[in-house]
């Protein structure tokens, strides 16, 4: 069923149908907030694996190593 077809049906339930479908729709919605900590935890593993001991380039580092990056790519 569609998106649209859904809509269409949940117009056609009394007020009180459809307050007991949006409560349905929002308890399902809070059964999926417990995957959010696992999410978390990954991104912040993925974080610490980036860290480094060395300071972060500086604009003028970074636009000499595209530019390097260029003349690789296109003189070479």
């Amino acid at each position: 069923m569609s998106l649209q077809e859904l809509k269409e049906q949940a117009y056609r339930l009394s007020p009180s149908e459809r307050l007991a479908l949006v409560s349905a729709i929002v308890e399902s919605l809070q059964d999926t907030s417990s995957f959010l900590p696992e999410r978390s935890n990954a991104i912040e593993r993925m974080r610490g694996l980036l860290k480094t001991d060395k300071p972060a380039p500086t604009d003028e580092e970074v636009e000499a190593m595209l530019e390097e990056r260029r003349v690789e790519k296109y003189l070479t």
